[in-house]
């Protein structure tokens, strides 16, 4: 007997027994499929006849089914009740398949739904637990009409955005200054101590306590202070928080010193984390804290990580798992035709802090990612190494967006970053003139945008200078005399309490340089609560930042205590962001913010108050997929024993992928966590479960469309259909 079916003997809790009673009591038919099947495989081939009569009289979901793709527009089509349907149709299609699972370590888990509730109610045994009968249940109660959809209404979400705080607060203001004062003084302490100790940043002999408050408060506008004196281990973080760390907060933070994972948190982001431990301060910045404080399975996990991100695995000579030939040395990462990744080798491949839900945490265990900022700077031999790369996207036929990151592009010094900028520029010109001699229809396509990634703005504002604008300002001037339409900072701000007085200066400074601010959000648990990232948006459309991306978390255990399911994500969709969609007659204004990027503000202000919005809602929710990029095109097609989802994603079909992508087109994914668990971490959060009550509907989904504002320009010229840098094969492109 197999390692299931000995498992299988294992008497179910009275809990469960009770939520499977419930279930066949109110779901007759199911109840009848069981009591006349003398045996499992007899209540499957009954079960598919029912599954499929439910499919016959329904014009939506057969129509959806006939589809090879998911397509918007016959899932527009789709009712409440057709998303049971479209489960239960394909959860008996993939009953008993195994999909891989890396979430456990344990390969693989088995999805089994049939066979649980046969187990069940025949014997009371399995190995399946409430947070799988309860979401059986609640699939029953969604196909049967009793779980209803009812969508909050505009007042719910506006009080759920009241709810949760900003960092322009005028209270927390106040709060967060007398952090800053108590951390200075902890400094000068540490400094007078000789715990801490600098060559730029010393006092000068016989100082009074007064006059050296004065000092660190002018040095406290040097980011390069703030990178010295960050807390790197658990000691310094619990002595610049005033010793407040709970103490199994701080015992996770030791565990995870012990294991290698860095620890790297500013003086000024500190600043932001509330020490006053009443439940609406800790609330506030829970969002905060839970991106800097490990997590006990990241802890766990760390050393046996397994890289999400497939495409960024590259092996010399051989196409990334996205089907692209990249150049050596791990500088450039490459998903789709128009765009790559271009990570320079200066202080830019660190950052202000760690994010503990960072993307690059398995570089960070293999060794490759670190905060030794002497050595990040650049060699010598960079300037010929970055020549070489930049090679690349001037001899690619579709590249014409480069974004420049890291780590953090603004981690560069403003020396580095011009270097990088002004090579750029030549790689710019050098693909324009080549392009002088080929015909047309043989042309190659030009750099249209040129995008910085950073989240300096949020973690670290005092980068943001008058000498570090400037370059940008003086960059775009040249830029557009050789076609570039685009300049965009990419920011990552992550909650509306990130938003304060230094960041709101620093993004009028970058808005004033002519550099478009978006912003790409990860849809956190924290940052999942509701009405937490329509707050985020109304304050960054009030700055004047445009909202880009909300990301689903990705990875797997090590990212556990900040997922949040998919199922939360497209229910923040359906039921928030619908108080900021754009309306078609505001498109031709939005498409126009990247023409004056410092009336952003003020324009956003307009559309808004023209068309009542709660906020512009001009971002996409998506989850960043192995090998296939960008979607939240999926369906729920089964699910383990523990009552974890298991989705089917398909590539985003509104934009160009490689020809391997366009092939294999599809990725399973075993979520880390049930919707009942992910409920529970909610109410623990302060959060009330009925909140929520529609998130277990959620199964089915469309990747929303790409806003005008973000597409490409079109070329004056036309550009060759061919690929190059695809495996070694000829390619056209298809669109």
């Amino acid at each position: 007997m197999g390692y299931f079916e000995e498992k299988d003997r294992l008497s179910l809790s009275v809990a469960s027994l009770k939520i499977v009673d419930k279930l066949l009591h109110e779901n007759r038919e199911l109840s009848i499929l069981i009591k006349t099947s003398e045996s499992y495989e007899e209540m499957m081939k009954k079960a598919k006849k029912w599954i499929s009569s439910l499919i016959k009289n329904n014009d939506n979901v057969r129509r959806f089914l006939r589809n090879e793709n998911l397509d918007k527009r016959s899932f527009d089509k789709l009712e409440w009740k057709d998303y049971a349907v479209l489960r239960l149709h394909d959860y008996h299609n993939n009953e008993g398949k195994y999909f891989q699972d890396l979430n456990h370590k344990i390969g693989k888990s088995v999805s089994r739904p049939f066979y649980n509730i046969w187990q069940a109610s025949k014997y009371g045994k399995g190995t399946a637990n409430d947070a799988f009968f309860i979401d059986m249940l609640l699939l029953s109660r969604q196909l049967t009409g009793k779980l209803e959809h009812i969508k909050p209404s505009r007042k719910d979400v506006h009080k759920w955005m009241d709810f949760h705080s900003s960092g322009l607060d005028e209270d927390f203001v106040i709060l967060r200054e007398a952090n800053k004062v108590r951390i200075i003084k902890t400094i000068i302490a540490k400094l007078d101590s000789g715990e801490l100790k600098s060559k730029r940043f010393k006092f000068d002999e016989g100082l009074s306590e007064g006059a050296k408050f004065e000092t660190v408060l002018k040095w406290w506008e040097d980011y390069r202070f703030h990178l010295r004196f960050a807390a790197r281990s658990p000691e310094m973080v619990n002595d610049y928080l005033d010793n407040s760390l709970r103490e199994d907060t701080l015992k996770t933070l030791q565990e995870a010193f012990e294991a290698g994972i860095p620890i790297f948190i500013n003086p000024y982001y500190l600043s932001l984390i509330s020490v006053d431990i009443t439940p609406d301060k800790t609330a506030a910045d829970k969002s905060l804290r839970d991106y800097i404080f490990h997590s006990h399975e990241l802890v766990e996990e760390f050393g046996k990580i397994v890289a999400w991100e497939k495409e960024d695995i590259v092996e010399p000579g051989k196409p990334n798992a996205a089907g692209w030939m990249l150049p050596a040395y791990n500088n450039v990462h490459r998903r789709y035709p128009e765009v790559a990744i271009f990570i320079p080798d200066t202080v830019g491949r660190a950052c202000a802090g760690l994010c503990v839900s960072c993307q690059r945490m398995y570089d960070f265990q293999s060794g490759h990612f670190n905060f030794n900022l002497e050595k990040l700077k650049p060699k010598t031999t960079w300037t010929d190494k970055m020549e070489m790369l930049l090679e690349y996207f001037e001899k690619d036929t579709q590249l014409r967006d480069i974004l420049i990151t890291g780590g953090d592009s603004f981690m560069s010094s403003t020396r580095s970053m011009k270097q990088i900028l002004d090579a750029t520029l030549q790689m710019v010109n050098r693909k324009r003139e080549a392009n002088l001699s080929r015909p047309e229809g043989e042309k190659y396509a030009e750099i249209q945008r040129i995008r910085l990634g950073t989240r300096l703005p949020a973690y670290l504002p005092q980068r943001i200078t008058s000498e570090f604008v400037a370059i940008l300002k003086k960059f775009k001037t040249k830029g557009i005399k050789l076609g570039i339409k685009q300049f965009v900072i990419q920011t990552h701000i992550q909650s509306a309490m990130e938003v304060t007085p230094d960041l709101k200066r620093a993004i009028k400074m970058l808005l004033s340089a002519g550099w478009l601010v978006t912003n790409q959000v990860v849809f956190t648990s924290a940052s999942s609560r509701r009405g937490h990232t329509a707050k985020l948006r109304k304050v960054l459309n009030e700055i004047g930042v445009v909202p880009y991306y909300t990301f689903s978390v990705k990875g797997f255990m090590e990212n556990y205590q900040n997922f949040a399911t998919n199922a939360r994500s497209v229910q923040e969709m359906q039921e928030e962001k619908i108080y900021g969609e754009i309306p078609d007659n505001c498109l031709s204004t939005i498409i126009k913010l990247p023409e004056e990027p410092e009336k952003s503000k003020f324009r956003m202000k307009e559309m808004k108050k023209a068309n009542n919005l709660l906020f512009l809602a001009t971002d996409r929710s998506v989850m960043n997929l192995p090998g296939v990029g960008k979607s939240m095109t999926f369906r729920v097609i089964g699910i383990t024993n523990d009552g974890r989802r298991i989705l089917e994603f398909e590539y985003d079909h509104n934009r160009n992928h490689s020809p391997t992508v366009n092939i294999t087109g599809k990725v399973d994914i075993v979520e880390s966590k049930s919707i009942l668990n992910y409920l529970e971490q909610m109410e623990a959060m302060g959060e009330r479960k009925s909140a929520y009550r529609s998130i277990w509907g959620y199964s089915v989904n469309v990747t929303e469309e790409v806003m005008p504002l973000f597409k490409y320009p079109e070329f004056d010229f036309k550009i060759t259909d061919r690929y190059t840098n695809v495996d070694s094969k000829e390619y056209q492109v298809v669109k």
